[in-house]
């Protein structure tokens, strides 16, 4: 199921109906509200997603949470950044995307440009429209999500799971929130401006607020792929 920009309805009430609802309603929010989200949301949203699932329970994740002035000096420092450093991941970013996985790539990028009003061929637009992910699209709160060094992959990937379960989250209390490998990019100025310790790999940030429905950057969904390109079903 693939729900459009205003597919946002009343809530069903039985359980898998209402997993199916945030999941087809959840996008990746492209443009936020001026104004923050009461302290006591926030909390709920971290306690909500405190409930995802790792590895033999360790919980992996640590959890950074800027409001106010705090998010203000954090979107000036990584624009600095972004102007004058080169990208540098704790994680290794992937190499190139291939086959099905460009194509879908491209498409997503294309769908956000068409929204946004991008053309074809028109690189400085499509670039000022990527420096966006450093101004946290406006977002009034950023949260930087780091995973313990030594648990290597796993505790990446148990990491992961919480990023989901914190989207879910944020969909079900009426927030906007996109997960943003864009902010990890610049890692060694995320750990000197939070004095991240070294024993923890910053994995992502997810910018999160109140969304403006009525900018274009919000106003398209992208699709998925059907079962049998990604489910091999074995029966004998």
């Amino acid at each position: 199921m693939t729900a459009s920009a205003a597919d946002i309805t009343t809530a069903p009430t039985d359980e898998a109906t209402v997993l199916e609802h945030l999941l087809a309603t959840r996008w990746s929010c492209g443009a936020y509200q001026d104004r923050p989200v009461p302290e006591e949301t926030i909390d709920r949203l971290l306690t909500i997603a405190q409930r995802s699932a790792s590895w033999c329970n360790t919980q992996p994740w640590q959890v950074i949470v800027t409001s106010g002035e705090a998010t203000e000096r954090f979107r000036e420092a990584m624009t600095n950044s972004a102007r004058h450093n080169q990208p540098k991941f704790d994680f290794d970013a992937p190499a190139e995307y291939r086959g099905v996985y460009r194509e879908r790539r491209r498409a997503s990028g294309w769908q956000l440009y068409q929204a946004v009003g991008v053309e074809r061929g028109d690189r400085e637009a499509s670039a000022r429209q990527a420096f966006e992910n450093f101004r946290f699209f406006g977002a009034p709160h950023v949260a930087i999500i780091t995973t313990d060094a030594v648990h290597g992959a796993y505790g990446a990937v148990d990491t992961g799971l919480y990023v989901g379960t914190f989207l879910l989250a944020a969909r079900s209390l009426g927030l906007g929130a996109i997960p943003q490998a864009a902010l990890a990019s610049h890692s060694p100025l995320i750990r000197e401006h939070f004095d991240i310790p070294a024993d923890r790999k910053i994995l992502v940030g997810i910018s999160f607020g109140f969304a403006d429905t009525d900018h274009p950057a919000n106003n398209y969904r992208t699709a998925r792929a059907p079962l049998n390109e990604v489910v091999t079903r074995v029966r004998e």
